[in-house]
């Protein structure tokens, strides 16, 4: 009897161990990447007052950089949600763009969230080439006996 009641123990034990492992690997796991700056010192930012290395010492350096007409500088925050083995899902994003113009002064601030965002699908055509195809065997030995000993090379003439 001790038996039976010591192996419907470690079954027990093991079902919960199995049960404990299920559930954490089915939890979320939450990622934040990025940095945003705080909104009293965005505030703080005016236009056509501010220059760059005012922004980088208030701020600090961007995420990123872009070029347009002018320069753009954007802090970005993300913060997204993983479960078990799935893709990475993006819960919020936010991102802020400071604009300069040609002087490097501050030309305004703009504040984007994930919902101003837009998916791009990838387009999966591919662009024909035109030609011969040719096997790999073609390739190998195509070149044999097209090269001649006439003119042309070092030290001969």
């Amino acid at each position: 009897m001790k038996a039976i009641d010591l192996y419907q123990r470690n079954r027990l034990m093991l079902a919960t161990v199995l049960l404990a492992i299920a559930i954490t690997a089915c939890s979320p796991i939450d990622a934040s990447h990025g940095y945003i700056p705080d909104e009293e010192m965005v505030t703080k930012l005016r236009a056509g007052v501010h220059d760059r290395d005012s922004v980088a010492a208030l701020l600090g350096s961007p995420t990123s950089v872009a070029k347009f007409n002018g320069e753009t500088w954007f802090y970005v925050r993300r913060d997204a949600e993983r479960i078990a083995f799935f893709d990475e899902k993006v819960v919020a994003q936010n991102v802020l763009a400071v604009g300069f113009d040609e002087a490097g002064i501050v030309s305004g601030v703009r504040r984007y969230s994930l919902a101003d965002g837009q998916e791009l699908e990838m387009v999966e055509r591919e662009t024909p080439t035109r030609g011969k195809e040719l096997t790999v065997f073609e390739q190998f030995f195509g070149n044999l006996g097209r090269f001649t000993n006439q003119g042309g090379g070092p030290g001969r003439e």
